[in-house]
């Protein structure tokens, strides 16, 4: 195998992470990465046809993010072989997967694999742990098999005509309505600007000592809450209790899914 591609939306490095891990697997001469994260314009950037293309999302409240979803679709897959890949929070994917897959093979790529992996969910804290530090040694360990396996069937051949069958449902399931940023506790804030710079949807903003988040923008990543030196970026106290909710609902350990064609 000579080049593998990376296509991924991260906000908290997450999925990167997993992506990276299923690349060691493929074992590939050149590895190329494209980060959606705080890219826009990206159209006609693709380069040259990768023998395979790794695309991988968070999920949020079983969707993709609709800023992945934009950034999607403004790429050129010629025909490229694609593997698709959904990361979430130990509850449920739900009809994710399925909406990257479809994303996936609109913009011109052939998913021939996918997997849903777990992730750290983006409302985790000290207090209300919700898959704490994953994803851990053993979900790297799977991720790097499931790259070998992807490996191995590519050097078997894949048939231009053969697409992976994924769980999930069409029309796919009400987005819900966006929850609160996260909020600022003024006092610990030492404005590094750190939640500025880290924000993916560019909501945050400091103007006059404050800092002001833009709640039609946020989409509750909680990267700057993950991120913030000092600890004064904090979710807020309503999705803090469904944290709590979470953590407590969420505690059997759940593991990543492969589906290959």
């Amino acid at each position: 195998m000579r080049s593998v591609r990376l296509i991924y939306f991260s906000p908290t490095g997450t999925t990167r992470k997993v992506l990276e891990a299923i690349a060691k697997g493929l074992a590939a001469d050149d590895l190329e990465r494209l980060d959606l994260t705080f890219r826009r314009a990206i159209g006609s950037e693709s380069s040259e046809r990768s023998d395979i293309t790794i695309i991988g999302t968070p999920v949020y409240s079983g969707r993709v993010p609709l800023q992945a979803i934009e950034a999607l679709q403004l790429l050129k897959g010629q025909n490229a072989p694609a593997v698709v890949i959904a990361v979430y929070g130990n509850r449920a994917f739900e009809d994710a997967l399925l909406e990257l897959t479809e994303l996936a093979r609109q913009s011109g790529f052939r998913p021939v694999a996918a997997a849903a992996f777990i992730g750290e969910h983006s409302f985790s804290s000290p207090a209300a742990p919700i898959a704490e530090g994953r994803p851990d040694e053993e979900d790297i360990e799977k991720a790097v098999m499931f790259g070998k396996m992807i490996r191995e069937k590519i050097d078997k051949g894949i048939a231009e005509n053969i697409f992976v069958q994924v769980p999930g449902n069409f029309p796919y399931k009400k987005r819900n309505p966006s929850p609160p940023p996260p909020v600022t506790d003024e006092m610990s804030c030492i404005k590094c600007a750190n939640c500025v710079t880290i924000c993916p949807a560019q909501a945050v903003a400091i103007q006059d000592e404050t800092v002001l988040t833009n709640k039609d923008r946020c989409l509750a990543c909680c990267a700057c809450v993950k991120n913030c030196p000092s600890g004064a970026r904090r979710v807020d106290p309503q999705l803090a209790q469904r944290a709590q909710t979470l953590s407590s609902a969420c505690r059997e350990r759940k593991e990543p899914q492969f589906y290959i064609s």
